[in-house]
């Protein structure tokens, strides 16, 4: 059975990375995956938290918001309640360990790489498509840098990448899109890096529990489309000539 898109049960959404969304950020893309559209870009500085302070080491850190329309009713910007919400805070952070757990931290001195990740339009997968951008803004920073001469080489240890599988009506499905999701009786977000490791899994069972063998199906539907996504990320960093060793 088709899903409402059209898609088959293991497709993912159309895909598309735009490089250089935003002029002035030392990386940057637009990435649309379906009707989602994310800006992520990324903000290097001579600073580090303090606990990092005289070690040497850098950070890499992200924030995450929704644009008041990214939704079909209006949300009202962190700001207007003077602290960030917590389900913002949370992705936030997730985007900030799936990046941090590919990065060789020490290689970047004494700085700080921020991505920020804003949901211009939001269909589902909103924190998945973020880590997915991300990375290739993060990738662009770090070759800028290089090609300067203010680190002596690129410390992204593999690529990441995150996409969501879960159970809707019974049935497994890849990249949810927001009715899906609403309704999933399962619902997970998986990040995994282009060796297979796994970085992150967030899996709740919304109506019913699932088995641990619903949940290796899930792994297994998710691995496939994260393969498909880290493909695309290598097309897009071939394609800017960026693939300085």
């Amino acid at each position: 059975m088709r899903r409402i898109d059209g898609r088959d049960w293991n497709e993912l959404r159309p895909v598309k990375i735009t490089p250089g969304f935003q002029k002035f950020a030392e990386g940057s893309v637009l990435i649309e995956v379906g009707n989602t559209m994310v800006a992520c870009t990324a903000t290097v500085e001579d600073r580090v938290p303090q606990f990092l302070r005289g070690s040497g080491s850098g950070w890499v850190t992200a924030e995450y918001s929704m644009l008041p329309r990214s939704t079909v009713v209006r949300t009202s910007r962190d700001g207007f309640f003077g602290r960030v919400s917590g389900r913002n805070q949370e992705i936030q952070r997730l985007i900030g360990r799936s990046l941090r757990a590919v990065t060789e931290l020490a290689q970047l001195g004494e700085r700080t790489i921020t991505l920020d990740c804003d949901v211009i339009q939001a269909d589902g997968g909103t924190r998945t498509a973020a880590i997915t951008g991300a990375y290739i803004a993060l990738y662009q920073a770090i070759y800028n840098m290089s090609r300067m001469g203010l680190v002596n080489n690129m410390f992204l240890k593999e690529a990441v990448a995150a996409t969501s599988v879960g159970i809707s009506k019974g049935r497994l499905l890849l990249d949810l899109n927001y009715d899906e999701d609403s309704g999933a009786e399962v619902d997970f977000n998986i990040v995994m890096t282009s060796s297979g490791e796994l970085v992150e899994i967030q899996g709740t069972a919304e109506t019913k529990p699932f088995s641990r063998e619903q949940m290796d199906e899930m792994l297994d539907l998710a691995q496939k489309g994260i393969n498909e996504l880290l493909q695309i990320q290598q097309h897009v960093i071939r394609d800017l000539g960026m693939n300085l060793g």
